[in-house]
């Protein structure tokens, strides 16, 4: 079957958001990128007249630059994955596809099915965050993953010793990846995986450690949540969002009782660790 490759021009705060949007128009696949998006769609299934009715509802709040054009006959997802490099955080941890090698000089070496919908630890914002996860305590402690994507960071959280996760993610392909993802790792319960958002997490369940690493305005929307369900003590990590946007996303956060610990950057984007 023939492919169309729409790409998208966009902030990075509207990436989740058109994922979720373009899934529901048929789009199979995406793929993040330093400009935007890029979705990926069967030709036959495209249907100009919704997606152009869905940009019209965005630019009236935001800037979009967008462009389509029909692929030559490839097995793209075949592609995606022959061009997968594994990543390594420092010296401890290594993110592979089951189709490269083992390395034993990695104290934890994680599997992933790499999917083109998903981030795969390459992003910055992830490879912060994991970084991070390696001086925070986790043995024993309930870890909830906010927006999970491939479950990447909750399986490193389990392999530091975390005893429950619960992960969740808005987009359907995440939660089956991040399934997928759990049984290639071995992690196995107490170990959850559900669609939908913060709202759907029940109100007496409270966490040692919370990880989300999503955008600035749904962080800035959902700090306060959080804190909910954190324990006193318990640490939250955010990511996903640029370091000039750190002062809001600090300010929104010990407003809500929560003390500022440390931030790190990695090209120019920012991850900040709280205390409750």
């Amino acid at each position: 079957m023939n492919y169309l490759k729409l790409k998208l021009t966009l902030s990075p705060d509207f990436t989740e958001i058109f994922m979720a949007e373009l899934a529901e128009l048929g789009f199979e696949s995406f793929v993040e990128t330093d400009e935007g998006l890029d979705a990926y769609i069967v030709e036959t299934d495209f249907d100009e007249k919704s997606l152009r009715e869905l940009l019209v509802k965005y630019q009236a709040i935001t800037a979009i630059g967008y462009s389509w054009q029909a692929l030559e006959k490839k097995n793209w997802n075949e592609e995606w994955e022959r061009g997968y490099e594994p990543i390594e955080v420092g010296e401890a941890i290594r993110v592979r596809a089951l189709f490269h090698e083992p390395d034993a000089r990695f104290e934890h070496e994680l599997l992933i099915t790499p999917k083109m919908s998903f981030g795969t630890g390459h992003h910055e914002t992830t490879w912060l965050v994991m970084n991070e996860q390696l001086s925070l305590p986790h043995t024993g402690v309930d870890v909830l993953d906010v927006g999970c994507g491939t479950g990447i960071l909750a399986i490193l959280a389990r392999r530091l010793g975390a005893a429950a996760l619960l992960a969740f993610d808005i987009d359907e392909w995440a939660v089956e990846n991040t399934q997928e993802n759990f049984s290639l790792n071995e992690v196995t319960e107490p170990a959850e995986v559900f669609q939908g958002t913060i709202a759907e997490v029940p109100a007496a369940r409270r966490f040692g450690g919370i990880l989300a690493n999503i955008n600035r305005n749904i962080l800035l929307n959902e700090i306060p949540r959080y804190v909910q369900y954190l324990l006193p003590g318990g640490w939250l990590v955010v990511s996903g969002f640029y370091e000039t946007d750190a002062p809001d996303i600090i300010r929104c956060a010990e407003a809500q009782g929560l003390t500022f610990q440390r931030m790190n950057t990695r090209n120019q984007w920012a991850m900040v660790v709280f205390e409750k």
